[in-house]
Formats: C-alpha cells, structure tokens, sequence
C-alpha cells in the first residue's frame, strides 16, 4: 500500500478470486465456471462485430436487453445488463443503500457482499445461517434495511423456497430486496424468483452469463426488476461507466441467450455429472451437501479438507477451500466435463490412500 492510498479504504479486504494457475495439464474445479465451450453462434457474432469497433458500443445494449427480455417473458424496460453480475450488485447497493441504509446477508455467502459493503461505505448487517447451513428466512422480515439473498446459495449450494422469499419481499415493502440467482438454472424448474419482479416494484433479480451460459470471460451479467429499480441503476450507471458492455461481449451474450438447445444440452450434461460426483463422495465417506449448482460443498472426517485441497493441488486438480469460521473445513468442488472429473476422483483416491485410510 503506498502512502498515497486513500485511508478511507486502508481496511478494504479485497475480494478472493479462485486461484488461476496456468498449467497445461490443470483439472480446474475451483471457479464454478463451465467446463463446455460457448453456444456454437458465439464465434461468428463476436467475428460480426469486429468492423464496428472503432465505434462505442450501444450505450443501451439494445441486442443483449432484448434477447434476455424475450428468453424471460419480460419488458425490456426490466432489464438492466452490467459487466459480469457483480457490476449489477455494485450498481444495485449503490443506488439502495447508503450510510442510513445498511445491506443485509448471511454470515455464510457470496463473499463479494461484505467486500462491496466496505468499498461503498455501506454498513453491514449480518444475518448467520442455520446449524445446518440453510438460510432463516423469517429472520429477514421487516428489517429495515436493503437486502440480498443469494439463492442458490454460494458457497453452500443450498436453494431456498421461493414462497419464502416472496415473503421475506412482502416483509420489506419499503425497502428493496436482491435475489442474487447467479446458479438458478441448475437448481430446475420453478426455483426463481423472477417471475415475482412483475408483481413487487421492490424485488430485484440478478442473474450471469458465467455460469450457465458459458461466458465466464465475457464479463456479463444481467438483473430484472421494475422499470424505477432499472431507472435508478441506470442513473448511478450513466455517473461512472456509461459503455460498461463491449460490443463483442454483447454480441457473444445476444448469440448465447437464442441458443435454448444448447443451453439446455450443456445444463443436463453438468446436473447429471453433478449426481455422478454426489454419489461418488458420499461413497468415499464425504457429507456432501444437497446441491442446486454446478458445485458441491463437501466435508469429511477421512482427513483434514485443507490438507485434501494442498494434495489435490500438487496432483494438478483445483477446488476451492475457505478459512471462513463454520467452513474452514469443507470443500468446494466445481463440475466439470465426466473425463474431468474421473481425473477428480482418481486423484482423490491416491490422497486419501495415502493417509491409511483405505
């Protein structure tokens, strides 16, 4: 830190990516990224753009808006797109919260909440899970205060019911609530709250292209919500990064977004591996959490998971640990291709031998 950094941020704990090793051989299980290339239009929209980027991109991104309003039934005056959903989060806890205003979440969740929180000014309201790493939903009536759940929940992978979360809406009436669903659709059918957007001016759902969409580098992401929500994230948008979607990535995201077969191919292929790599840790002694994403979360007693993670890292397989207190002993383990993860488990196998235990 050099003694020109601002001391209003000297605290700032910056947000903890997964780790990016660049290794040819890498099985990487450890970003919940999809381990399938891009819907097959993808290339040839990107290759169609190329002539215009000496332009600014559309400031409106009409083309992206419009896809994902049709693909979820709404108008596209609720659609607001942003770089990556995180860019959404940011322009949704700027706009609702503020000093007076605290942002409310789980002990145990997406970790870029308390990271925004800080950055923002924004204080923080932590609401702890349960024992069993559900959320208590009824603890969030009438808080006072702006909200966000993230729904499935990260790093746990649990889905929460949407009646519930309807009425966590409905308990907030003054105040607006986030639904982060960035892995909803691994969870099936009927686990989102967007439909619920045209019903409470107060809800706000937020979406990406990284997961199920396969465009983790592309940068995008999307929320849904009233026009006035849009309106007032528009105005902190159009305050500091007006062009915030490249047009190659709008393009890349409008292709994925009409390609329902292929989303749907590569959605059955990651929810069948999913079941696949349950079964095989729980047969291996792991507790593995119900899953509605494209990772589970895994403990186990065989040995300890930090000592599991560093072996597995040495043998070219990534996932992801945490030194969160509650979970500092569980792992989380991204699905990948079935040859991916056959190298996971083979992997696996010769750590846990190694400790004696089989």
């Amino acid at each position: 830190m050099s003694r020109y950094f601002t001391k209003t941020l000297e605290q700032l704990e910056p947000y903890t990516p997964g780790e990016q090793l660049k290794r040819a051989d890498l099985v990487k299980l450890n970003a919940n990224e999809n381990p399938y290339p891009p819907a097959p239009g993808v290339a040839a929209a990107v290759a169609e753009t190329i002539p215009g980027l000496r332009l600014y991109s559309d400031l409106t991104e009409a083309k992206l808006t419009e896809a994902i309003a049709r693909r979820e039934g709404v108008p596209a005056s609720c659609v607001l797109c942003g770089n990556g959903s995180d860019e959404n989060l940011l322009l949704a806890i700027r706009a609702f919260c503020d000093e007076q205003t605290p942002l409310a979440f789980a002990d145990i969740t997406y970790s870029f909440y308390p990271v925004l929180c800080q950055l923002l000014h924004v204080p923080a309201r932590i609401l702890p899970l349960r024992q069993d790493f559900t959320i208590d939903l009824e603890a969030y009536h009438g808080l006072g205060c702006t909200i966000v759940i993230a729904n499935p929940n990260a790093p746990t992978g649990l889905l929460a019911p949407v009646a519930a979360i309807e009425q966590v809406v409905r308990a907030n009436p003054d105040h607006v609530v986030i639904v982060d669903e960035a892995y909803v659709d691994f969870a099936g059918e009927g686990a989102s709250c967007l439909p619920l957007t045209q019903r409470y001016d107060n809800l706000l759902v937020v979406r990406t292209f990284s997961k199920s969409r396969n465009l983790a580098g592309a940068r995008l992401g999307y929320c849904v919500g009233h026009p006035d929500l849009i309106a007032d994230m528009n105005r902190v948008k159009f305050s500091y990064s007006p062009y915030n979607i490249n047009s190659m990535s709008e393009a890349a995201g409008a292709a994925a977004m009409a390609d329902e077969a292929y989303f749907q191919k590569t959605l059955a292929a990651i929810c069948a591996a999913r079941a696949d790599t349950t079964r095989g840790l729980r047969q291996r002694g792991f507790r593995v959490l119900d899953s509605a994403t494209n990772f589970l979360f895994a403990t186990t007693d065989r040995m300890p998971c930090a000592a599991i993670f560093a072996a597995l890292r040495e043998k070219g397989v990534l996932i992801r640990r945490f030194d969160a207190p509650r979970i500092d002993n569980w792992l989380r383990i991204t699905i990948g291709t079935p040859q991916q993860m056959e190298r996971f488990f083979a992997a696996l196998d010769e750590v846990l031998a190694g400790t004696g235990a089989e």
